[in-house]
């Protein structure tokens, strides 16, 4: 899958419209023959060249030079890293504590006003785009890693909501709060287990939204992470660095998922 999403965001903007011309062969000062020279040191190979050269350098470790910032592919992503995973992890703290906190109060007080209160503040969050909010948290001076929260919290609070409502309206829970069980004990001893395996698979799918999110978020707030670095290489064509980040991104992904699965098997069989 690592392989497949990597191969697959290269061919995609090897085939795109503009691969391979440089803003130079627009210079009106420039003949024929300058522009022909510019065309030339521009060349690339084929797809299939380019990825037997690619492949042959990364059984290597060597995962190319970028042509946009001309520095080691590795070196980049090593010093971009820390910041996107520090950004990513804030937003889903924050994120996750403002979604699911919101859903548990709508859960638990059982009241009309709390989720259309709730169910309007995310509605109103999810119908802006990231670039939007990032550029209005650019215009307040307010914590750039917000954005992410705030991109998240919909997802997580639309979701877990309707999961903890339809669990909360299961057999044995009607029965526990016949016997007499107070909200609280309902709410973390049958209603979170029952949701947990859900719950879990959200959160690996809330780790790709951010790092989606991630992208035009340190773009505009100019944070040096990942996302400014795929911003920089999307603009100038740079499929050395588009791959590699593609790939990384893929992997990330992956993990998390198989993450949430064996954490979710797991509760399976606690709960067995």
């Amino acid at each position: 899958m690592v392989l497949l999403g990597g191969m697959l965001g290269a061919t995609l903007v090897r085939v795109a419209p503009g691969f391979g011309v440089d803003e130079e062969e627009l210079d009106t000062r420039l003949n024929q023959q300058s522009i022909e020279a510019v065309r030339q040191s521009h060349a690339t190979d084929s797809v299939v060249n380019f990825y037997f050269n690619y492949f042959a350098r990364l059984s290597h470790g060597d995962l190319g030079i970028s042509q946009t910032l001309q520095r080691p592919v590795s070196q980049l992503l090593r010093e971009r890293l820390p910041e996107t995973l520090k950004a990513v992890g804030l937003g889903l703290a924050f994120g996750w504590a403002l979604g699911l906190s919101m859903a548990l109060a709508v859960v638990t007080w059982r009241s009309w006003y709390v989720d259309l209160f709730a169910g309007m503040a995310a509605g109103i969050v999810l119908c802006l785009p990231a670039a939007a909010i990032a550029l209005g948290f650019v215009l307040l001076q307010a914590p750039a890693r917000m954005v992410l929260g705030l991109v998240v919290f919909p997802k997580v609070f639309r979701y877990s909501r309707n999961l903890l409502t339809r669990s909360a309206s299961a057999p044995h829970i009607i029965t526990a709060r016949a016997k007499g069980a107070g909200d609280l004990r309902v709410l973390f001893w049958h209603v979170l287990p029952t949701a947990a395996p859900q719950l879990l698979a959200l959160a690996a799918v809330s780790v790709s939204i951010a790092f989606t999110a991630a992208i035009p978020m340190e773009a505009l707030c100019d944070l040096p992470g990942i996302g400014q670095l795929a911003w920089k290489a999307a603009l100038g064509r740079d499929i050395a660095l588009l791959i590699n980040i593609t790939m990384m991104v893929a992997l990330i992904t992956v993990l998390a998922n198989s993450a949430s699965d064996l954490a979710g098997h797991a509760l399976g069989r606690a709960k067995a």
